[in-house]
């Protein structure tokens, strides 16, 4: 009889240390922008959503979301608020964010990708097997090129470098519509022969490539980094966010990452995500 009450209580010890770790006991609550495919969308689409749905799967729980525009505010509405209609907060869990990212607490790495350069294979550029053999396609050689550039983000500094600020074609970079994507909207323009190339985020344009693969072949060349420019980076690693002092919700969450990593990064193939080992 001793040894079945020692057994019954350990195993309620360790399912009470099970549910420490957890900061809801019945769902993983995932924070999730809405309309931002390949990343995440309210169909459960992108692969966000499908990275969630292996972790949830994992841990036995349900799976929620906490749908926000992954905009300004984003942590202050989703990871930071508290829930309106039962005792904690909205969502615990950032599916990706860049590695050391202030505003909360970041996991271990999980994945690094690049900036790439897209064109149309069969147009103009198709002599163009590296990003900087452009400067001298429009500067040396007095090729025109329609350059997609939006007003933010590292690809301004490769333009301004590579002589090519006479070529672009300007984009916003955070319009006012948060379902409405400027790197989307550049690859359209590519297809559509509006423009003829832009920088764009990797995972954005390894998914939709595949997408427009019956209309138009696109070229992606990946920028890498050059440590003798530091200030111009195109390679970035994302990890996952909590909510600081919650170490062990953390530390459950890198244990994931690392059993999982096989599993993620198929996830991140599938999608066409660029990565970078």
């Amino acid at each position: 009889m001793k040894k079945i009450l020692l057994f019954l209580c350990l195993i309620s010890t360790a399912q009470f240390g099970l549910a420490e770790d957890l900061p809801d006991k019945e769902n993983l609550k995932v924070c999730a922008d809405p309309y931002m495919l390949p990343f995440s969308n309210q169909k459960g689409e992108g692969y966000e959503n499908k990275i969630a749905e292996l972790f949830a799967k994992k841990l036995g729980l349900g799976l929620k979301y906490e749908f926000f525009p992954q905009r300004m505010g984003f942590i202050r509405n989703t990871l930071k608020a508290e829930s309106e209609d039962r005792p904690g907060f909205k969502c615990d869990l950032v599916m990706s964010v860049p590695t050391n990212f202030e505003l909360a607490a970041t996991t271990d790495p999980y994945f690094t990708s690049t900036y790439v350069l897209v064109y149309a294979k069969g147009r103009k550029l198709d002599s163009i097997t590296d990003p900087s053999m452009l400067s001298a396609f429009v500067n040396e050689q007095g090729n025109k090129v329609r350059f997609g550039l939006t007003d933010r983000g590292p690809a301004q500094l490769w333009v301004a470098r590579n002589s090519l600020l006479g070529s672009i074609a300007p984009y916003q970079a955070q319009p006012g519509d948060p379902k409405s994507n400027p790197g989307l909207k550049m690859l359209e323009d590519i297809v559509s022969d509006k423009i003829d190339a832009a920088i764009i985020w990797g995972p954005m344009a390894g998914y939709h490539a595949k997408k427009y693969k019956d209309q138009s072949e696109l070229v992606l060349l990946p920028l890498i980094d050059n440590p003798e420019i530091p200030e111009m980076r195109f390679n970035y690693s994302f990890s996952m966010a909590v909510r600081y002092g919650e170490k062990a919700w953390k530390e459950k969450i890198n244990k994931l990452i690392k059993d999982n990593q096989s599993e993620i990064e198929q996830i991140l193939n599938d999608y066409g995500v660029p990565l970078i080992k």
